[in-house]
């Protein structure tokens, strides 16, 4: 079966901030899985500067029999209008359609867009597997665990499918079908690696969770050094990102990691996300020593009220103590912060704004609350009817989509702005960004997040 699997074009905040793009690893994943018997080929649009006409071309040249597609929220009108463009070319290419979104809203999905043939839901690789064995088979799609579908103009959603116990089983992902020469920040080849899934934490905002389960399933590493080992010497990828949801939720395989890169003469340098409540100075120091650079905290709020709210499950004084221990070890320390819960007043995003600066991170990024499908937020939202709106491209996290009681649209618009100016326009930040990264901020940053805000106030208004 010819197998065309695409990331869609469409307005990516990230890539206009920091110009790179992060690869589609779940697209690879697949790949990896159907390659052997199958001819699979990867678009990730967006890396590759792609707009839709080009893809239409891609499409019409390739004429695949199959295609996959993978959107979050904020990208599923891009995935409608991919699927649309390959039925106008021919109506019986197949097309499935996974991610966080969809697995939450199957059926909804289908109803939007007449033009998906399937939807994987949740951990998508044997789900995808089994459906392209059976496509090619001719078999009845009943008995695939995991795959919503229509038959007879009825939806049919199948029992979910269990976790994959041992990610170990799950093959390397297809780096090699990716634009990897594409993936560069400031000019540097980087590449990322998924070492763990599953989390056991219960943010109201975060569907990781729901989608991937609460047990935490890490691969061992001999496997991690594996991947490692091929993004350096097959790809020349010294600088490395790890996408793990919590990097160093289980101690001592972080420092067993960070010995075994050490050990294996890695010469990489890295960075990992964590939660405040689960890094200690030992973690630091073994991540340093190993290549690490920067990590990058959850810490969300500035006040406890907001952090109980949310369900984060840590402490002010736990988030203190983690950026003292990676500023100790000399890790360079981002810390993540959301503004816009219906609980929060003035005063707690005030507090907030000023935990960033005070904190002592190098770098901070604000978002503002967004219900994704599937999160306990969402159904508080639906519940208390706080939903702005269905647009699905607007779910961007820079755009207003809940009814605060406290703010307009105009008005939380405007404190995420004044967030980041505040954040960034202080003098010893703009010195270490002239000295260490050569007027980055004042160059890119600030002005793409002034465009951004213009651009996410327009669409907050409509």
């Amino acid at each position: 079966m010819r197998t065309l699997l695409i990331s869609p074009p469409t307005d990516n905040v990230i890539k206009s901030v920091v110009n790179t793009n992060v690869p589609p690893l779940s697209l690879a994943y697949l790949a990896s899985m159907i390659r052997e018997e199958n001819d699979v080929r990867i678009i990730d649009s967006m890396a590759e500067d792609l707009t839709f006409k080009d893809l239409k071309g891609i499409i019409k040249d390739y004429n695949p029999d199959l295609i996959g597609l993978t959107a979050t929220t904020s990208m599923m009108l891009d995935a409608y209008k991919v699927a649309d463009i390959a039925k106008e070319i021919n109506e019986d290419i197949k097309i499935v359609l996974g991610g966080p979104h969809v697995t939450f809203l199957p059926e909804k999905t289908l109803e939007e867009c007449k033009n998906i043939d399937y939807i994987v839901r949740g951990e998508g690789e044997y789900t995808f597997k089994e459906l392209v064995d059976t496509l090619n088979k001719n078999r009845d799609l009943k008995d695939i665990k995991g795959l919503t579908f229509r038959e007879n103009g009825k939806i049919i959603s199948n029992p979910r499918r269990e976790l994959i116990k041992n990610v170990d089983k799950i093959p390397i992902p297809s780096y090699d079908l990716l634009p990897m020469d594409r993936y560069k920040a400031d000019g540097i080849k980087f590449g990322t690696i998924i070492t763990s899934r599953g989390c056991p934490f219960n943010c109201i905002f975060c569907s990781s969770s729901l989608q991937f389960g609460k047990k935490w399933r890490g691969h061992s590493v001999e496997r991690i050094i594996d991947e490692l080992s091929i993004l350096e010497d097959e790809y020349h990828r010294r600088s490395i990102e790890f996408l793990d949801d919590t990097f160093t939720l289980i101690k001592s395989r972080v420092i067993e990691l960070s010995r075994r890169i050490r050990e294996e003469k890695l010469d990489l340098i890295w960075s990992a996300s964590s939660r405040v409540d689960t890094f200690s100075r030992e973690i630091a120091e073994a991540m340093k020593k190993a290549g690490a650079h920067t990590i990058y905290f959850g810490i969300e709020s500035g006040t406890q009220k907001i952090l109980n709210f949310i369900g984060k499950g840590i402490t002010l004084e736990q988030s203190i103590r983690s950026i003292r221990n990676a500023k100790n070890a000399k890790l360079h320390t981002l810390g993540s912060f959301i503004i816009g819960f219906p609980q929060e007043n003035k005063e707690d995003i005030k507090k907030t704004m000023s935990f960033s600066r005070k904190i002592g991170v190098d770098f901070a990024q604000f978002t503002l609350a967004t219900p994704y499908p599937g999160t306990k937020l969402w159904y508080l939202s639906l519940k208390e009817k706080l939903l702005r709106t269905m647009d699905w491209s607007k779910f961007t996290t820079l755009t207003p989509v809940l009814k605060l009681k406290n703010f307009t649209c105009n008005q939380i618009s405007k404190l995420l702005y004044l967030a980041y100016i505040r954040f960034y326009l202080r003098p010893k930040v703009l010195i270490r960004d002239l000295i260490e990264d050569k007027g980055f901020i004042l160059r890119r940053a600030i002005p793409q997040v002034l465009k951004n805000f213009s651009r996410s106030y327009v669409k907050g208004r409509g």
